[in-house]
């Protein structure tokens, strides 16, 4: 009897122990909000997303299964990223990763405890996000997309290309790219070392963007430069057909103005930025804190340079610039 109630019992056991295992508890899946300023149909942000999902994917974080990714496009409306950053942190995310400065500003005054990875950030420290660059501080660090001193690579650029240009405005909008004084300074520094007449053009509506190149293609020997600007790069069809319409010599801080037509481009592959964001994202969701690591300065600059449009201005691209750069668009 007791020989039938033990095997009884043992048949009990083998039959609860695979239940048991299927009720045990799965991995934890966190949680990223991610916030951009560009529009979800924009090419250039569903390459930016691609190259975040999928270095994400590479690290081991799929999205569905032990990770849940919230993605919010402002579609360069400010008061959508101010009511997008306290939606995202309604959610209660295990971290946060900001795209443009406008952007993590908004995150940074909603929370001061959730990790927030940003990245397209020109000046961390200048706008108030870190403490320093080796050293953060606080709940935020991540990933500059330029530095200051390319503004005086982009007037020598044009001083090769086009040197009998003798004036270049600079352009930027004030209310996305508050940290334009970072560039404009070095800008003015650089065009007076080359006798080049700096003007500057902040602009905030499409309007004052056409009014600015109208200004600049009145008058011969003239030239522009942008700086990394989201509002320039929601409107860069429309600057790329101004610089067109008035033969007017532009550099851009993206690849991606070039391939669409600009001129030439001298700046970071902002894919690679996210990318870069992705690996922050993993470390701090295996436990780092955003103060443990530091701010990342960029690597690897591009240059593009489109002949096309070249010829349609009548500019002649010296040897020197065709052979180094690194992306020639014929």
């Amino acid at each position: 009897m007791r020989r039938r109630e033990f095997i009884a019992g043992l048949g009990g056991a083998l039959t609860a122990w695979p239940f048991s295992a299927r009720t045990q508890p799965s991995e934890r899946v966190r949680r990223v909000g991610v916030l951009t300023l560009l529009p979800e149909t924009d090419p250039e942000q569903q390459a930016e997303e691609t190259a975040f999902r999928r270095r994400l994917t590479e690290l081991g974080w799929i999205d569905g299964r032990n990770i849940h990714i919230d993605y919010r496009s402002a579609a360069g409306d400010l008061d959508r990223v101010k009511s997008f950053a306290k939606e995202l942190i309604a959610l209660n995310p295990d971290v946060l990763v900001g795209v443009t400065t406008p952007v993590t500003a908004a995150l940074q005054r909603e929370t001061k405890t959730i990790p927030i990875i940003f990245a397209v950030v020109s000046d961390p420290v200048g706008s108030g996000f870190v403490a320093s660059l080796s050293n953060p501080g606080g709940n935020i660090t991540g990933f500059i997309n330029i530095e200051g001193s390319l503004a005086g690579k982009w007037v020598e650029l044009m001083h090769d290309v086009a040197p009998s240009v003798s004036r270049v405005g600079i352009m930027y909008n004030p209310d996305i790219a508050p940290y334009a004084k970072y560039y404009v300074d070095i800008f003015r520094t650089a065009a007076s070392a080359l006798s080049i007449a700096p003007v500057e053009g902040p602009v905030r509506d499409v309007a004052e963007v056409d009014a600015f190149m109208t200004r600049l293609g009145s008058e011969t020997n003239s030239g522009c430069v942008l700086i990394p600007d989201t509002f320039l790069v929601l409107h860069r069809q429309t600057i790329i057909a101004a610089a067109e319409r008035y033969r007017l010599p532009t550099i851009y801080p993206f690849g991606f103005f070039v391939r669409e037509g600009g001129l030439m481009s001298y700046g970071m592959d902002l894919s690679d930025l996210l990318r870069g964001a992705a690996t922050y994202v993993d470390r701090i969701l295996k436990g780092m804190k955003p103060d443990e690591l530091p701010v990342q300065l960029p690597t690897k600059f591009e240059l593009f340079v489109n002949l096309k449009t070249a010829t349609m201005q009548g500019i002649r691209f010296p040897q020197t610039v065709t052979a180094r750069a690194d992306e020639v668009i014929e």
